[in-house]
C-alpha cells in the first residue's frame, strides 16, 4: 500500500467523526440560522489548522465561508488552487434526528452524506494531513463553502467567479459519478416561468366566449417538449404546470416552470433565444417567458482533460483507477469552468442516492479520495 494511502487509512475513524458531526447538522438552504452553524463550525476548524477565515454574509442565505492557506511571504491568492464545497442540503430541519448518521461496513448513511458532506471532509482532511506533516504546496490554497448550491449559487456565484480567476486549477468537492467517476464535463442548466394568459368565461352559459389558459398552455407544453433532442444532449422538461380556478371556469391564467439541459454553450444560446420567443397558438391569448441559462456548460475541454489525466496518474500512483464520466446535473463547476479555469468534478463522495432518503457515501472511498485529493493540491 503507497504511504500516503495508510496514513489516510490511519485516519479513518477521525474522518468518520466529522463526517458525523456534518451529517447530524441540519442545513438546508432555505434556513440561515441552521447554516451558519455548519458554516462556522467549519470555518473556525480551518483556523485551528491555520486558515485564513472569511465569512461572507449575503441577504436571506446563511453565510460563506472562505479559507485560505498561504506560503510564508506569500499574500495574493493569485495562481493558487481553489476547492468548493456546498454545505447546504435539501433536507428540513429535523430530517437528521429522524435518520442520524450510521456507519455499517463500509457504508455511511444519513441526510447529505453523499451530497455533499463527505467532499467537505475530504477537503478538510486533506488540507490538515498536509499541515500537520509540514507538506503544504509553495502556492495558496483556498476552500470555498457555500450555503446556497442547492438554490442555484444566486448569492454565491459572483464569490465563486471571483476566486476562480485567481486561480491555476478549480477542485470541485462534488459526489463522484457512480461508482466513483470524476466529472469532467456537465449540461448547462435552465430555468424559465411560463405565463399564459386568456379570458375568463362561465363554461356552461358562455364558453364561446372564453380563450383557455390551460388550452394555451397545454400546447405550448408540446412546444417545449419537441425541443428535446437525445443526440445533441438537449432536454426539456416542464415540471410544474398550474392554472384554473374552477371546473366551471374557462381558465384566465396559467403558469408553468420549466427546466432545461444543454451540453455546449452555442446550443444553450439558440434554445434560449427559442424558449424566450414563444408565442401564443389561441387568438386572443398571450404567452410571456421569464428565465434563461442558470449554469453555463461545463464543457469537456483539453485543460479540464489534462487535469483529468493528472488525477488519473497520481490515482494510479496511489493504486488507485480513476474514469471520467459527465452529468446532466450542474454544479458550482460550470461557473468556473466557463471562465476557462481548468475544472475538475466529481472529487468528493464514493456512493450514490443524492437527494434520496437511501443516499449512502463509502468510508473507503472517502479514505482513498482524501488522499488522491491531497496529491492534487501538492502536485497540480
Amino acid at each position: 500500500m503507497h504511504p500516503l494511502l495508510r496514513e489516510a487509512h490511519d485516519r479513518r475513524q477521525e474522518m468518520v467523526d466529522l463526517l458525523q458531526t456534518l451529517v447530524n447538522m441540519d442545513s438546508p438552504s432555505t434556513d440561515a440560522d441552521k447554516t451558519n452553524e455548519i458554516t462556522h463550525f467549519v470555518g473556525e476548524l480551518c483556523r485551528e489548522m491555520g486558515a485564513e477565515v472569511e465569512y461572507l454574509s449575503r441577504p436571506n442565505v446563511g453565510d460563506h465561508v472562505r479559507a485560505s492557506w498561504y506560503p510564508e511571504g506569500v499574500d495574493s491568492l493569485d495562481g493558487g488552487l481553489l476547492m468548493l464545497c456546498h454545505l447546504d442540503t435539501v433536507w428540513p430541519v429535523g430530517e437528521a434526528e429522524k435518520r442520524p448518521f450510521k456507519v455499517e461496513g463500509d457504508v455511511a448513511t444519513g441526510p447529505a452524506v453523499f451530497d455533499m458532506k463527505t467532499g467537505a471532509v475530504q477537503a478538510i482532511m486533506a488540507v490538515k494531513m498536509m499541515v500537520e506533516a509540514g507538506t503544504m504546496p509553495d502556492r495558496p490554497i483556498t476552500l470555498l463553502c457555500n450555503t446556497d448550491e442547492e438554490n442555484g449559487s444566486i448569492t454565491s456565484r459572483p464569490i465563486i467567479e471571483e476566486l476562480a480567476r485567481k486561480s491555476s486549477h478549480v477542485l470541485v468537492l462534488e459526489p463522484s459519478v457512480p461508482p466513483g467517476a470524476l466529472k469532467t464535463f456537465r449540461k448547462g442548466v435552465g430555468r424559465f416561468d411560463v405565463t399564459a394568459r386568456g379570458r375568463a368565461s362561465h363554461s356552461g352559459a358562455d364558453h364561446a366566449a372564453g380563450i383557455s389558459a390551460i388550452e394555451e398552455m397545454a400546447r405550448q407544453v408540446l412546444d417545449l417538449h419537441a425541443i428535446t433532442d437525445y443526440e445533441t444532449g438537449t432536454t426539456v422538461n416542464v415540471g410544474v404546470v398550474e392554472g384554473g380556478s374552477r371546473s366551471n371556469v374557462v381558465a384566465e391564467r396559467c403558469t408553468a416552470r420549466v427546466d432545461l439541459r444543454v451540453s455546449s454553450v452555442e446550443e444553450g444560446e439558440r434554445v434560449v433565444e427559442q424558449i424566450l420567443g414563444l408565442t401564443p397558438h389561441l387568438e386572443g391569448a398571450s404567452v410571456e417567458v421569464k428565465g434563461g441559462l442558470n449554469r453555463p456548460p461545463m464543457e469537456r475541454t483539453e485543460a479540464i482533460v489534462a487535469a483529468f489525466e493528472k488525477a488519473r496518474e497520481l490515482g494510479a500512483d496511489l493504486g488507485l483507477e480513476i474514469e471520467e464520466a459527465g452529468t446532466g446535473g450542474g454544479s458550482d463547476g460550470n461557473f468556473t469552468a466557463a471562465l476557462g479555469v481548468p475544472t475538475l468534478d466529481g472529487l468528493g463522495a464514493v456512493g450514490a442516492g443524492g437527494h434520496a432518503v437511501d443516499e449512502w457515501a463509502s468510508v473507503q472511498g472517502m479514505v482513498e479520495r482524501t488522499a488522491l485529493l491531497l496529491r492534487l493540491l501538492q502536485e497540480l
